[in-house]
């Protein structure tokens, strides 16, 4: 006789329910909680809303019970009703560089990579993620190894933002000397694939009485996903970057397999209906070298083709190694030649300087999963990456991650 038992009950018991964070609410949405939780009437729920915003997103407070302006009475009651907490940070590392990677546990098995990169565009970039793994299986990226656990809330992208101010000391919020002055959704996921979170969150980072970082320094990257580029355009008015690696269909359908779903074609007509396109509203064409497969000059010839009328610069990125990757990264003089071919046609054309290599945070390395790397694996790649610290290239050449200075 076999007995089963139903513990579901007591699970359920066991776990108290989580409350409502509100740092992933917008304005509107932060006051119609307030409201529908019985805290505050409506008349002065837009009010109540304006002063909680900036103890939230201008100070970078996660204690109710700090917040000076709003009443004692009202202050313990948004703590019983509502959270502020930052999500636990289990792993920091920081590169020989200066890169900076947290793996930020939003939830039981729900881990994200987030990235800070220093002086990049004004000062700092922050490579965001917006999915927990990724559906699009690139060939060459590491997070396409690691299969979709689920889309992140705005809670916790805006969060990505928050924990990279508190490790920074940016609170309250700078306006001059920032650290981090940019914002790229080029971390783990498909962005298009989470518009409703991803546009919610750019509004709560945007928002100039709190964390205030320009639209215009917040960059969406997107491997194609052409029938959402019109929305993200027109809900956000963020800066617009294209994973694209390929010039012919059928080697992007190798490298990034979304494209046989939209061809290139398809994509190029996207781009060029893109809401703001313009020289001053440039997309960002990202292109990773790979040795022998996309780094010849006729396919550098390919690329001026085919973005001829877009204003556009081009970021070269040497391939970033990672434990298994079937490919190598092209030899400098190649690289090179590749974005003389791009300047002399008139496009801006940086290679991007790799940043955190040696902690698996520069682009296309990205990945949640515990590891332990065994050693042989780790000789492997510090071998494949010392080749690119070639100290005769021409500096003129090279830029970190895609942000246009000021």
């Amino acid at each position: 006789m076999s007995i089963t038992l139903d513990l579901s009950r007591s699970r359920d018991a066991a776990v108290p329910a989580r409350r409502p964070n509100l740092t992933g609410l917008t304005r509107q949405g932060l006051a119609d909680a307030l409201v529908e939780a019985g805290l505050v009437p409506q008349a002065k729920a837009r009010m109540r809303a304006t002063q909680l915003w900036r103890w939230m997103h201008h100070y970078g407070l996660t204690n109710f019970a700090l917040m000076t302006d709003v009443a004692k009475e009202l202050r313990a009651a948004l703590a019983e009703a509502f959270d502020l907490s930052r999500p636990e940070v289990v792993e920091r590392q920081v590169s020989v560089d200066g890169t900076r990677k947290w793996l930020i546990r939003m939830a039981p098995g729900v881990e994200v990579e987030t990235v800070y990169i220093p002086d990049v565009g004004r000062s700092g970039a922050l490579c965001v993620s917006s999915q927990v793994g990724c559906t699009l299986n690139c060939t060459f990226c590491h997070t396409g190894t690691q299969p979709l656990v689920r889309n992140l809330t705005a809670a916790e992208i805006v969060a990505q933002v928050q924990v990279a101010r508190d490790e920074l000391g940016e609170w309250p919020s700078p306006k001059e000397d920032r650290r981090l002055s940019n914002i790229v959704f080029m971390g783990m996921g498909e962005p298009l694939y989470n518009l409703d979170s991803v546009a919610d969150a750019i509004d709560i980072i945007a928002d100039h009485e709190g964390i205030a970082i320009s639209r215009r320094r917040i960059t969406v990257s997107t491997s194609g996903v052409v029938p959402q580029l019109k929305a993200l355009g027109e809900r956000t008015q963020a800066m617009l970057a294209i994973s694209l690696h390929a010039t012919n269909d059928a080697l992007r359908d190798e490298l990034v397999p979304l494209n046989r779903k939209y061809p290139i074609a398809e994509l190029m007509a996207g781009i060029r209906a893109y809401p703001g396109l313009g020289n001053a509203r440039r997309v960002t064409f990202e292109y990773v070298m790979l040795k022998g497969v996309n780094d010849s000059p006729a396919e550098a010839r390919a690329l001026v083709k085919l973005l001829a009328g877009v204003p556009a610069k081009i970021n070269l990125i040497p391939f970033n190694p990672w434990p298994g990757s079937p490919y190598a990264c092209s030899d400098w003089g190649t690289i090179e030649a590749f974005a003389a071919i791009l300047n002399r046609a008139g496009y801006a054309s940086p290679i991007r300087t790799p940043r955190g290599r040696d902690i698996l945070a520069a682009c296309g390395q990205l990945k949640s999963e515990s590891e332990k790397e065994r050693a042989s694996v780790r000789r492997a790649r510090e071998r494949a990456i010392a080749p690119l610290a070639a100290p005769d290239r021409d500096p003129a050449f090279y830029e970190t991650p895609s942000q246009d200075r000021d």
